[in-house]
């Protein structure tokens, strides 16, 4: 019979160290229980870490970012292509720095609705090239996402 009572005295006790919320709810973990990570934030610039485009009118140009290159194409002259040196993004604008032999090449992408001013389509992004001393103004899209007439 003693070894009854202590068995049951036993597990009342050990029942007892089972953590409840007043109230017979789940109470919190112990300080020093390990957390959950939280999923991870979407890196600032993600949207602008792919093939860029932008296109101008008034004089016509079309720029593509692709990989390490920007080349710039009109249609009075040859493609210029500079060496990409980097891409500083935040989540509404990007800006591409390079170099064109001696020529400092800029392209400043911002979210943003855009019109080409000459057709229907409707562009996510302005875009803003500084090709040596000549500036261009236009719109821009992800390359894989080009607007179509009628979208």
């Amino acid at each position: 019979m003693r070894r009854i009572v202590t068995l049951s005295a036993l597990a009342l006790l050990l029942a007892a160290c089972a953590p409840e919320a007043p109230g017979g709810g789940e109470s919190a973990p112990p300080a020093d229980a390990p957390v959950e990570a939280p999923p991870p934030a979407a890196e600032a610039g993600a949207a602008f870490k792919v093939d860029f485009s932008a296109r101008g009118t008034e004089p016509f140009w079309g720029v593509d970012i692709k990989g390490t290159d920007i080349v710039l194409t009109r249609p009075d002259a040859g493609p210029a292509t500079a060496s990409n040196a980097g891409l500083a993004a935040t989540d509404s604008k990007a800006t591409w720095t390079a170099q064109a032999g001696a020529t400092p090449v800029t392209v400043t992408v911002t979210k943003g609705d855009c019109s080409d001013g000459m057709s229907d389509l409707k562009y996510g992004y302005s875009a803003e090239v500084v090709w040596g001393a000549e500036t261009l103004k236009g719109c821009a899209f992800p390359t894989a996402e080009q607007p179509r007439e009628g979208q």
